[in-house]
């Protein structure tokens, strides 16, 4: 484990290699089960560029036209943000960018789906009041599809931020903070949470303060696996399941089950020869997913894809066959809870009976 400060290496998320993904194909398990994919990204400038049509051949992809996945929400990602006016509301721009986007879904286009039927986009809770004019302009942008917030909280000694600005230590409990973080239960706006494990502990302290407010801790709560945490893989479990366990007793906190195919989670599926399958990531995930679904109940949790960022270790096809796997022994009613309906309920979206069927 870390102690003060060492030397900060960058963890940076895999690029995507469509080539080496194609070494691996699956059969879509369970193909009729309707997915609402809660947590993905567009973005333009990044090296891998990744818009609408790629998200539709990702959320198509396998045999028989993939997963059965009916609506996605988009999470904040930096991209396309106004380059001029005020500084505090040029992060308006990245949901009018996917607001565009949604409204090219909603045309027929790419069929039934409802890509972007939710937006989560970005306002520095550090401007107190002020953020108020940033939110209103979010919700504007998006057409009656604005949910919500991520200010990003990841900071560890000795990782560097896997996505440029990071965070300074200690975040969420700062007070400048917590004066935005007010504001949003005014607006009835969810927040989206995104730590590492060693930092849970700040939003214990969150959660206690603001008890009304509509959470969501991303990526099950930053489970570290490289730099000083490598190799202390069990040591790492017992302190992140300790904060898990704790997070629990908290009403409004849901955790999105995912995002472990990240660089920072250190398992390490890039390196290898060849993609790993759905049924190696589930014995490797298993244990962070069944932890999280025994102390929140799945009308808590969701399955979240993070793509693209994981696609830089498997294809779409394949990690939701992993948490098919994962789901396998849970009752058609969790099930159910876990691919749509715990998101359907948080972003206030419509209920996939609602939704055109593919």
């Amino acid at each position: 484990m870390p102690s003060g400060l060492q030397q900060r290496e960058p963890f940076h998320h895999p690029r995507v290699r469509a080539d080496w993904l194609a070494n691996l194909t699956e059969a879509v398990l369970d193909p009729a089960q309707p997915i609402i994919d809660p947590h993905h990204h567009l973005w333009k400038a990044r090296p891998d560029p990744y818009l609408l049509p790629d998200l539709v051949a990702d959320l198509t992809s396998g045999p028989g036209g993939g997963h059965n996945v009916l609506a996605t929400v988009f999470i904040q990602c930096g991209s396309e943000y106004r380059t001029q006016g005020p500084e505090e509301m040029r992060p308006v721009g990245e949901t009018e960018f996917v607001a565009a986007a949604a409204e090219q879904c909603e045309t027929g286009r790419y069929g039934a789906l409802r890509a972007c039927a939710g937006i989560v986009g970005h306002a520095d809770c550090r401007l107190g009041e002020r953020i108020d004019a940033v939110l209103a302009g979010h919700v504007e942008a998006g057409g009656g599809r604005f949910k919500g917030i991520r200010h990003s909280g990841t900071w560890d000694a000795a990782i560097a931020p896997t996505a440029p600005p990071g965070a300074p230590s200690g975040l969420y409990r700062d007070p400048a903070f917590r004066a935005g973080f007010a504001r949003l239960h005014g607006f009835g706006l969810t927040f989206e949470a995104w730590l590492y494990h060693p930092q849970l502990s700040d939003l214990v302290d969150l959660l206690r303060t603001f008890p009304e407010q509509k959470v969501v801790l991303n990526h099950c709560g930053g489970p570290l696996g490289v730099g000083p945490y490598q190799g202390q893989r069990a040591e790492v479990f017992a302190q992140w399941r300790a904060y898990i366990t704790e997070l629990a007793s908290f009403p409004n906190l849901y955790v999105k089950l995912g995002g472990l195919a990240m660089n920072v989670n250190g398992f390490g599926y890039h390196h290898e020869p060849l993609p790993a399958s759905s049924g190696e990531m589930t014995a490797a995930w298993r244990p962070y997913f069944d932890t999280v679904i025994t102390a929140f109940g799945a009308d808590r949790c969701m399955f979240e894809s993070n793509f693209p960022v994981d696609k830089g270790m498997c294809s779409y096809a394949v990690l939701w066959n992993a948490f098919k796997r994962v789901a396998a022994g849970c009752s058609a009613d969790e099930k159910a809870a876990l691919f749509h309906r715990s998101a359907q309920r948080f972003y206030d979206l419509p209920a996939v009976e609602d939704l055109p069927a593919r």
